[in-house]
């Protein structure tokens, strides 16, 4: 991700800090602009061109979107394409991050935990990941498909985070898109997730020592989440964006392993 692009995100997510009215239509309404972007790569590309001048880029955001979307989404999106991205994909990107940081905003749900429950769903049902994932097929019937699995065991933000995405992968895959997806909830909600790998599920008492200590060693709020495999026999494994604390019994043995090997 370019620099031009650090920035554009920064100002966008200031823009939604400071906007009115943001609720689930702000939301929705940024993902049918972030999927209709990437079906017309010459929209995009318009859009994301530099060299036109802001206000011509903005224009155009009034005339495609303004009539049909509520006033608050139509400012987002004007702010979005006058700053300076890297390329038309991480203008697109950042309206769909804009989008999940929207749906967070106007719910009170924990929709990271109902995120990652989904990806662990995904993880453990091939098929569905290869449905969901599957280049053929109607994009729309796979949102509908989600919003079927999630409807009653969800909340509607996490509905509508969930079938909107697989709506669009772009080259990526759903177990990726969700993942990235938690990242920003977390991160809107001023905490960084932590991946937690164990033999078996951790204590009440467990879990709210791995959080204070990984709170106190990251200088951040920490988000739990568990996935159980009994392959690391026992200890733990923590992800936490690209830095790994692998503490697991299996991870030792096969150091020790390697060792006696020469």
């Amino acid at each position: 991700m370019g620099s031009a692009t650090n920035q554009a995100l920064a100002e966008t997510t200031a823009a939604l800090a400071a906007a009115r009215g943001v609720d689930l239509t702000v939301a929705r309404e940024l993902f049918v602009a972030a999927r209709e972007l990437g079906q017309t790569s010459q929209l995009s590309g318009a859009l994301a061109d530099s060299a036109a001048a802001p206000s011509a880029r903005a224009k155009v955001i009034t005339d495609v979107f303004g009539p049909s979307m509520a006033s608050a989404t139509v400012g987002l999106l004007t702010n979005a394409v006058q700053q300076r991205w890297s390329s038309a994909s991480d203008l697109i990107d950042g309206i769909e991050e804009l989008a999940v940081r929207a749906a967070t905003i106007a719910s009170d749900a924990d929709v990271e935990s109902e995120l990652f429950e989904f990806s662990r769903t995904v993880a453990a049902n091939p098929e569905l990941e290869l449905a969901l994932g599957s280049r053929l097929g109607d994009a729309s019937a796979k949102g509908d498909l989600v919003a079927k699995l999630l409807t009653g065991r969800a909340s509607e933000a996490t509905v509508l985070v969930a079938s909107s995405l697989v709506q669009q992968p772009r080259e990526r895959r759903v177990r990726q898109l969700l993942s990235r997806a938690i990242r920003i909830v977390a991160d809107e909600r001023g905490r960084a997730v932590a991946t937690v790998t164990a033999a078996a599920a951790l204590s009440t008492e467990q879990a709210s020592r791995l959080t204070e200590l990984l709170s106190r060693r990251y200088g951040t709020k920490i988000s739990l989440n568990t996935v159980i495999d009994p392959t690391v026999v026992g200890g733990l494994r923590v992800q936490i964006a690209d830095d790994v604390i692998d503490m697991s019994v299996s991870s030792r043995l096969a150091d020790l392993r390697q060792r006696l090997a020469g």
